[in-house]
């Protein structure tokens, strides 16, 4: 018996002790946890459930010469509730209003189903409820004066993320140029035009803050004294007049639809600085309509046919291998070079004439045999001289992506016999509509030629950064009495030409019009014709030069006299008879006022009563349906230029999705 009880008490001894080591074991590694490894797990711990959260600075806006908003962002915002934040007195004192409010804004759940929805979340003790999402800055602050929300983030339990939206107010005019950017699927971003050539500006400096985890996917903000702000990008300033940019795009516009081209292209530069006050590149799309979908002034490289004219014209005189006066056989139209052949559009062509005639005329017979003549013993002082007009390279434009245009030089393996006489009228070569344009520009601004500017200014709201001056790429490319008498030859292609149909006794114009065979070289199906027109106005004091080019005209002609001639002709007499003078162009030089006026008014109207009509008479088009589309209605213009008047009047309820006309000057 007693060695029965002395086995139970040594049984109960090791138990005891046994759960004592353990006890003393746990202890031990608890204190090791807490003092020793403590800090490790605690930032793991942290890791898990609190992250740093990049936030994203305003990007910089994009305005035009005179001050008029391209492109902007317009802040969204998603909000949650967080349903423990408010005290108990205050959700059951505000909780029944603002599920009434909310009801009324949001109609997916009715009153009483938010009250129900949001107690159970308390008792469950959810921090994270949705609420919206992307709402507009207007939307917002509606929300944000709901009972509850409106005690504040900490009493109210108000959580708000705000996103920036890139929006365009001009919509689709100069898009390609104005440019976009573009969130992928893989989160990249794609931008192009000037939001691309000067994102580093643009874009600013990004913030950080602390997020802490709610539930998946969903992070709440944590503000605190890490918090970092954001600084905006910077704002800039182009050299686009939207009046003249209005003018162009719609006179492009009219004549694709009218001879169902394919695409075409407008530029519009001033002469002495090679500020481009206009930019329009419309392509036709699976509907039949026209957009913005390449940058075909910058990018499309091509066989300028007659246009190019110009530049052996320049050679040839300069170098004293010929003169205007000098007379030139265009043999029935037709002339050989090893076999092949020639031609003029006047089939039975123009006997004896002139080398200056030749040009008015657009002879191809007269340009070949004159170059020819002069250059076929060293055909390289021919590709010398273009080079020195800028080919054979890039203009060294601010927009990325433009191709250095292509002479064939002797040696190349495109070089052959007939290279020569085919170069002289523009085949054999690529060249971008603005590379020809430059070429023109510095005809008309005596033989100094400039580079295209895009951009006047980067500044932020205090200070200017950057700003653009005119450069010379070459300040003089040939003799001035070259230059004056092809100022002249220009001239008499608008009186006496090819471009005649052009004249207009009420301003002067000149330039040369271009009918180039583009894919010559393929089946019957692949040849079709570009159509051009490339000068300046007016023709004795130059303002403006212009190249228009349009692409596959398959209805009514396809001559560049007749298709792009009276694009050029309609830019140029708007600006003419629109503006009292084109000696008192509006002033560019401090658009910083206007600017600034444009974008306080823009936003004024944007933060109104998202049920409220606000009143946008007076505002340029591209503005009023801005905001108004931010509102959730859907907007329907006549006319073009300012609003003058609306079919809702200020200060009238509105619904979402309803019809808005806007008349406009």
């Amino acid at each position: 018996m007693g060695l029965a009880k002395k086995n139970e008490n040594n049984r109960i001894y090791f138990v005891f002790f046994g759960m004592l080591a353990i006890g003393i074991a746990i202890f031990a590694k608890m204190s090791i946890i807490q003092f020793k490894e403590g800090e490790h797990w605690r930032s793991k711990a942290d890791s898990l459930t609190i992250k740093d959260q990049i936030i994203p600075a305003n990007r910089g806006n994009i305005y035009s010469a005179d001050g008029s908003l391209l492109a902007t962002s317009i802040p969204k915002y998603t909000v949650y509730f967080d349903p423990m934040s408010p005290s108990r007195k205050n959700f059951e004192k505000y909780i029944e209003p603002f599920s009434d409010s909310l009801a009324k804004f949001i109609p997916e759940k009715s009153a009483s189903e938010y009250k129900s929805y949001f107690r159970k979340a308390r008792s469950n003790q959810k921090r994270y409820i949705h609420i919206a999402t992307k709402l507009s800055y207007t939307q917002y602050m509606k929300l944000k004066s709901f009972p509850l929300f409106n005690l504040g983030k900490y009493k109210g339990g108000m959580i708000v993320n705000q996103v920036n939206v890139r929006e365009y107010p001009m919509g689709m005019i100069a898009n390609r140029t104005i440019g976009y950017e573009r969130v992928n699927d893989d989160k990249t971003i794609t931008r192009k035009g000037i939001e691309a050539a000067f994102t580093d500006y643009l874009t600013g400096k990004e913030g950080r803050r602390k997020v802490q985890k709610m539930s998946k996917n969903l992070w709440k903000p944590i503000h605190d004294e890490n918090e970092i702000e954001p600084q905006d990008g910077y704002d800039i300033t182009t050299t686009i007049d939207v009046y003249i940019q209005d003018i162009a795009h719609h006179a492009l516009l009219s004549s694709l639809e009218y001879y169902e081209a394919d695409h075409g292209t407008v530029v519009v530069m001033e002469t002495n600085t090679g500020e481009v006050k206009a930019i329009s590149n419309l392509g036709k799309i699976g509907d039949g309509s026209y957009r913005e979908t390449i940058n075909y002034a910058v990018l499309e490289r091509q066989d300028p046919g007659s246009t190019f004219k110009l530049a052996s014209y320049l050679a040839l005189l300069d170098d004293g291998k010929a003169d205007t006066a000098t007379i030139y056989d265009t043999h029935n139209g037709v002339v050989t070079f090893s076999n092949r052949r020639v031609t003029d559009s006047n089939r039975r062509g123009y006997g004896k004439i002139s080398l200056a005639r030749g040009f008015e005329v657009s002879s191809n017979t007269v340009v070949t045999q004159a170059v020819y003549q002069a250059y076929k013993d060293h055909p390289k002082d021919f590709t010398d001289k273009l080079k020195t007009f800028g080919f054979n390279g890039t203009l060294g434009i601010d927009l990325k992506g433009e191709p250095a245009s292509y002479i064939p030089v002797p040696g190349d393996r495109n070089w052959s016999k007939i290279a020569l006489p085919w170069m002289a009228y523009g085949y054999g070569i690529l060249v971008t509509p603005l590379q020809t344009l430059t070429l023109y520009n510095a005809v008309a601004n005596n033989g100094e030629m400039v580079k295209p500017q895009f951009v006047k200014e980067i500044k932020d709201v205090h200070r200017t950064i950057r700003t653009f001056d005119k450069e010379v790429i070459n300040p003089q490319i040939v003799k001035p009495e070259v230059i004056k008498k092809m100022q002249t030859v220009l001239k008499n292609v608008v009186l006496r030409g090819t471009g005649k149909r052009l004249y207009s006794p009420d301003f002067s114009m000149a330039g040369k019009t271009g009918t180039a065979q583009m894919n010559y070289g393929k089946a019957k199906g692949g040849m079709y014709y570009a159509s051009s027109f490339v000068g300046y106005f007016p023709a004795d004091n130059p303002k403006y030069s212009c190249i228009v080019v349009i692409h596959r005209p398959t209805k009514h002609s396809y001559y560049g006299g007749d298709v792009a001639g009276p694009v050029f002709k309609r830019i140029a007499q708007k600006i003419f008879t629109d503006v009292p003078s084109v000696n008192e162009i509006k002033d560019i030089e401090s658009p910083l006022p206007k600017a600034v006026k444009s974008y306080k008014n823009y936003y004024a109207r944007v933060k109104q009563s998202g049920n409220i009509m606000p009143d946008v008479v007076g505002l340029p088009a591209m503005d009023a349906v801005a905001i108004l589309e931010n509102l959730g209605l859907k907007v329907q213009t006549a006319g073009t230029g300012k609003v003058i008047r609306q079919s809702v009047k200020n200060g009238e309820k509105i619904t979402k999705q309803q019809t808005i006309t806007l008349e406009l000057s």
